[in-house]
C-alpha cells in the first residue's frame, strides 16, 4: 500500500483500445509492466515496490495491459492480434513523449518488455526482466496451454492445486476470463538468438523455488550485459516480496 499520490492517465493503444496507465512520484522515467492476470495496482503499488523506486528518484509509469485493470476488455477476439500487448506499450512511449527512461516487468511484463525490445522500438537505457525465464520468451505456448486449462475450467479445481490458487488470484484482480483467454493469443515466441542481442545493462530478477517460465538464470546468461538476483518465493509470491522492489532499486540506482 501507499500513501503517495498516484495520477492516472489514458493513451490509445493498439486500434484506438484505452489503456489506463498510473503514475506515481517524479525523477527519472521507468516503465514498468505487470504480469498475466494482474494490473498496475497489484503487481507494483499495493506491496511497495513503486514507493522504493519514487523515493530512490524515479517517475514510476505502471500501464495496466489490455484486457486487465482498469484497460479496455473487448471481448472480440480481433481486439488481441499477436504482439498486441507490444504495440500497446510502444504506443505508450510515443505519447508519453518518453526519451530517457528504464523499461521492465513481471512474467507478462517481462515478455512484453522483450518484445518492445527486440522490435526496435523500445530503446530504454537499463532493463528488468522479472518472474521470467529463457524458455518463457522462446516458448511462450507452453504457459499458454496452463492458463487455457484455468479459464475454461473455473470453479472445478480441487482446493489447494496450482489451478485453483490462479483461479483465486483471478479473483482478487477481479479478471475478466474471456478477455484474459484472448490475451493467450497475443503471445509471440521471440528466438534466443534475438534476446542475445538486447545490449542493455539487463537485471532477471526470479524467486528461488519459480520455474514458472523456465531457467531465469540462463535467461540472465544469454543476455550480453545481463545479471542474475535470486529473491524469495515462488511465481505467484516472489512478487509480493520486499525483495523485489529492493533489487530493482539496488539496480537501478547502482
Amino acid at each position: 500500500m501507499t500513501d503517495l499520490p498516484i495520477e492516472k492517465l489514458e493513451i490509445e493503444g493498439l486500434g484506438g483500445l484505452p489503456i489506463a496507465v498510473h503514475v506515481m512520484g517524479s525523477g527519472r522515467d521507468l516503465v514498468l509492466i505487470h504480469g498475466y492476470f494482474s494490473n498496475a495496482w497489484t503487481n507494483w503499488i499495493r506491496y511497495g515496490h513503486a514507493a522504493k523506486l519514487v523515493e530512490a528518484g524515479f517517475r514510476v509509469i505502471m500501464p495496466d495491459l489490455r484486457g486487465h485493470g482498469e484497460s479496455g476488455k473487448p471481448h472480440d477476439a480481433a481486439a488481441y492480434p499477436p504482439d498486441a500487448l507490444m504495440e500497446d506499450g510502444l504506443a505508450l512511449i510515443d505519447q508519453l513523449g518518453l526519451a530517457d527512461y528504464d523499461l521492465g516487468g513481471y512474467s507478462l511484463g517481462a515478455r512484453t518488455t522483450v518484445r518492445m525490445i527486440a522490435s526496435g522500438g523500445a530503446t530504454p537505457r537499463r532493463v528488468i526482466l522479472a518472474g521470467m525465464g529463457l524458455q518463457g520468451l522462446t516458448h511462450t505456448i507452453d504457459r499458454g496451454g496452463y492458463y487455457t486449462n484455468v479459464l475454461t475450467n473455473l470453479g472445478t479445481f480441487e482446493r489447494g492445486t496450482s489451478e485453483w490458487m490462479t483461479e483465486a488470484f483471478l479473483k482478487t484482480t477481479k479478471g475478466d476470463p474471456v478477455a484474459l483467454l484472448h490475451i493467450l493469443q497475443t503471445f509471440v515466441d521471440t528466438p534466443r538468438e534475438e534476446i542475445a542481442r538486447i545490449a542493455q545493462p539487463t537485471e532477471v530478477i526470479c524467486g528461488a523455488d519459480d520455474r514458472d517460465n523456465g531457467s531465469a538464470r540462463e535467461l540472465a546468461d544469454t543476455l550480453p550485459n545481463g545479471r542474475y538476483v535470486e529473491i524469495p518465493g515462488n511465481h505467484m509470491n516472489a512478487v509480493v516480496r520486499r525483495e523485489l522492489g529492493e533489487a530493482m532499486v539496488d539496480f537501478l540506482t547502482a
